[in-house]
């Protein structure tokens, strides 16, 4: 039977995973060639991060945001993850025939807006006119380019025995909004996507300490898929306390009854961070200063045990294997 690409493919979890291995790895590895947000770079007087995000949201307008908010956030989360002050952005369009011009200009709006709350500039771009129904509505692809802080190291790859796990905020609001907006559940919920630009957030927390070993945008996949990702990557355990994991009181309850784990629902205002046990109540009392992590919380710690896998201690205090992120949960959530 023939291969081809489905899907779960573009979730995230184990699926993405293998199709990056073998595939695009297999043709495009280099020593730069990174499993990070971003690559970075050294260009002779200092380091640079790059990233590259294709956003192809449904439905392109949600509450809290659109593609044009989420197409600026993502990228320039990506460069903040590995510690560099974002600068540039350039962006690239491809419009399905007879889209409103009106919703295009409100997602340029949205974009400016975003990207000078972010403080980059939008430098180039490139428009693509496809079809009508060659594309749903609109598509955005970004690429970004920021300057790496000095003293500055995190990859997916630094975990290590012992270090605390924090997320800055509640988790799994964006899957959810884009759910609550995509299908007719006649769930009644005020759900708001978390979608945010992070660079603000995660700068105060460099300020804080640089020891941080990891910093990852928990987006597809969620919290739980970006956990195993660092367990495999860093080759340690890791153990959760669902008591401590903040989720917003009416995400959990969409889950509770369509029987979906906040923990792989996505987040586009989210990071999810390694540090040493002594640094994390410093930065936890920072992060809960910030405007967009109030929530701020130690969930869990990494362990030398069971390398590659998550584990979860449960309300009722016994401990569970978290389930691997399987087959794509909700497609097409940024």
């Amino acid at each position: 039977m023939e291969k081809v690409v489905t899907l779960a493919h573009g979730a995230g979890g184990k699926q993405t995973a293998e199709l990056i291995d073998q595939v695009f790895k297999a043709h495009f590895s280099n020593p730069e060639f990174t499993a990070d947000d971003a690559a970075v770079l050294d260009v002779g007087d200092g380091k640079i991060a790059m990233s590259t995000d294709g956003f192809i949201v449904s439905p392109y307008e949600f509450n809290g945001g659109n593609i044009g908010k989420l197409s600026i956030c993502g990228t320039v989360n990506d460069l903040a993850c590995m510690g560099a002050k974002p600068l540039y952005l350039t962006c690239s369009f491809v419009i399905e025939e007879g889209f409103p011009l009106e919703k295009l200009e409100e997602i340029a709006s949205y974009m400016e807006e975003t990207a000078a709350e972010a403080g980059v500039k939008i430098v180039a771009g490139d428009t693509k006119v496809a079809g009508k129904g060659q594309v749903d509505h609109i598509f955005i692809t970004t690429t970004g380019v920021g300057k790496l802080q000095e003293g500055v190291h995190t990859s997916g790859a630094f975990a290590k025995p012992g270090d605390a796990v924090i997320v800055t905020g509640d988790i799994g609001r964006h899957g959810c909004t884009i759910l609550l907006a995509r299908e007719d559940l006649g769930i009644d919920a005020d759900v708001k996507s978390d979608c945010a630009p992070l660079w603000g957030t995660v700068e105060s927390m460099l300020k804080t300490t640089k020891d941080i070993h990891v910093i990852r945008d928990a987006t597809r996949g969620g919290v739980g898929t970006v956990l195993y990702e660092i367990a495999e990557e860093s080759h340690v355990g890791i153990r959760l306390d669902a008591e401590k994991i903040p989720v917003e009181g009416a995400v959990q309850g969409v889950c509770s009854m369509l029987g979906l784990d906040p923990l792989y629902l996505a987040n586009e205002g989210t990071l999810v961070v390694f540090a040493p046990q002594e640094a994390a109540p410093a930065l936890v009392e920072t992060l809960q200063k910030g405007k967009y992590s109030k929530h701020a919380a130690v969930i869990g710690e990494v362990t030398d045990t069971m390398p590659g896998k998550v584990t979860l201690k449960t309300e009722i205090g016994s401990e569970t294997l978290l389930p691997l992120p399987g087959g794509e949960l909700l497609p097409r959530i940024c």
